[in-house]
């Protein structure tokens, strides 16, 4: 059996009228830039995540980097942690700020909150939080400790659509923002991204920067930036938001299954008992990584590492003058992560051979 990491075909097979219809509606009325499309999605997506307003870019990345911007963040650091895709720390050096890394609570692979006030000079201006795999961090004791110390608190929550923190949705603080890469649990066929908050006046700055720093065409306030989220791209996600919550419970449904099966096979994940995770990706602990990754892709089992090298000891980053050990815990498990497959269209049978391989290696 051939079982794909990802399977857009089958999720795009389901929906397909309806995608197809959003295509065509942008096309005939000709509006591909900021048009209908893309006011409606924001207005949709900031209701679903409870905020007034959203904000669409180009990217998940440039979410991020126009935020730090808009706040006027300069001249310091920003704490965030190093198990994490590159676009994080790229989001802060853009802004000629300096990341300082936080080592990982080993059981969620999340931001140790723990470890974060060692981190903090009177140079740091924030924290951008990282919800991982679709696990909201926790954000009790990171906005007690923003608070304490006068921080501005960005919430990475590119991983995390519909996740929950204490039966609320991600973002938990007033700023969030969103990738719809294709393999996200809400996924444009493109790229795309998104900023929510409930700031009348961040809104106002956010929806000019990202229009080359203008609100009246030809007329520029400030210097900006081209990074708006397409029309067509809006329409798509538009049709795909009504059925987030639906795939996100089946991707819980599958991780329960993957759990009951690998139980005691291999280190499941550990999901906080104050959240709900939307499982972007399933990721386990296992011995032997490399030699069950190699197996697994024998037996036609597309598998990920998110992620193989920390970012602090990437070689972009290393003018930071980081070296292995300083992070203890991220550097190991990296060494011993692997993502299984987990989209909502994953089948049982699917899951019970990908398990049953798993099994089957660990009893030579």
């Amino acid at each position: 059996m051939k079982v794909n990491f990802v399977d857009l075909k089958k999720q795009y097979e389901n929906i397909k009228k309806e995608i197809t219809e959003a295509i065509n509606y942008t096309i005939n009325n000709t509006s591909f830039i900021l048009g209908k499309e893309v006011e409606e999605f924001e207005k949709n997506f900031a209701k679903f995540c409870g905020k007034e307003y959203a904000i669409g870019v180009a990217s998940g990345t440039d979410a991020l980097k126009l935020v730090i911007k808009s706040l006027d963040i300069k001249d310091g650091e920003v704490i965030t942690t190093s198990n994490t895709f590159i676009a994080t720390a790229l989001a802060i050096t853009d802004n000629n700020l300096k990341p300082v890394f936080v080592d990982i609570n080993p059981d969620t692979y999340n931001i140790d909150v723990n470890k974060i006030e060692d981190k903090i000079s009177k140079n740091t201006k924030a924290i951008i939080v990282v919800h991982l795999y679709g696990q909201p961090a926790d954000m009790d004791k990171i906005i007690e400790i923003a608070d304490k110390h006068n921080l501005k608190i960005i919430e990475d929550c590119c991983q995390a659509h519909g996740a929950e923190y204490r039966g609320k949705r991600v973002p938990i603080t007033d700023i969030g923002c969103f990738s719809f890469y294709p393999c996200k649990n809400l996924g444009a066929y493109g790229d795309g991204g998104m900023i929510v908050t409930n700031d009348k006046e961040l809104n106002k700055k956010l929806k000019a920067m990202r229009n080359y720093g203008s609100e009246i065409k030809y007329y520029h306030d400030f210097i900006g930036f081209n990074s708006r989220l397409d029309s067509i791209q809006a329409g798509i996600l538009n049709v795909k938001l009504k059925y987030l919550e639906k795939w996100n419970n089946q991707r819980i449904k599958n991780a329960k299954l993957y759990d009951y099966l690998l139980k005691d096979i291999v280190e499941t994940p550990k999901i906080d008992k104050n959240v709900k995770s939307v499982y972007h990706l399933y990721v386990i602990k296992c011995k032997k990584r490399d030699e069950l990754q190699k197996f697994l892709t024998e037996n036609e089992i597309s598998i990920g590492i998110h992620y193989p090298i920390p970012i602090h000891i990437q070689k972009a980053y290393s003018y930071l003058s980081y070296k292995e050990g300083d992070l203890p815990e991220t550097e190991k498990v990296a060494k011993e992560i692997l993502s299984l497959p987990m989209y909502p269209e994953l089948t049982e049978d699917e899951i019970r051979y990908i398990c049953d391989k798993i099994k089957e290696f660990y009893k030579k």
